[in-house]
């Protein structure tokens, strides 16, 4: 798994811009979901918002974060777990999500996987999520 920002960009091959280099620094850091206020709050008028929007938008598409169903209403995005270019495309976004209803963070449970849904014929399933609700480890 890549540690840096730099890695992680290099990894994706993505552009190294001074805005992902900072929103993947504040990601790994945080080891939380952050919603795009939450990134403008921390960055503080480093960036302005459409750029912002862009480098979410291209880690989105370049499978190096993933929504997250958040009950605030905000969307809210975390880092894949899988950085490394032999895994780049080969995971899935369907895990269960924690909020604590203390702290407020809501982050990724890898090691519980979602059950497998069966639609009926026609329907196409795009994404799954569960969210749970409690006290963190670090709340408890």
């Amino acid at each position: 798994m890549s540690n840096s920002p730099l890695e992680i960009l290099h990894d994706h091959s993505l552009r190294i811009t001074n805005c992902r280099k900072a929103v993947l620094k504040i990601f790994l850091e945080r080891q939380a979901a952050l919603s795009h206020s939450d990134l403008e709050e921390v960055l503080d008028k480093d960036f302005d918002r459409v750029t912002l929007y862009r480098t979410l938008k291209t880690f989105l598409d370049s499978d190096l974060i993933h929504k997250v169903l958040d009950d605030s209403g905000a969307a809210k995005y975390a880092l894949c777990s899988h950085h490394g270019e032999e895994s780049k495309h080969s995971h899935d976004h369907e895990h269960v999500h924690f909020k604590c209803e203390k702290c407020g963070k809501t982050i990724c449970i890898e090691e519980v996987s979602l059950p497998k849904i069966n639609l009926p014929a026609g329907y196409i399933n795009k994404e799954v999520s569960l969210l749970v609700q409690g006290v963190c480890d670090k709340c408890n």
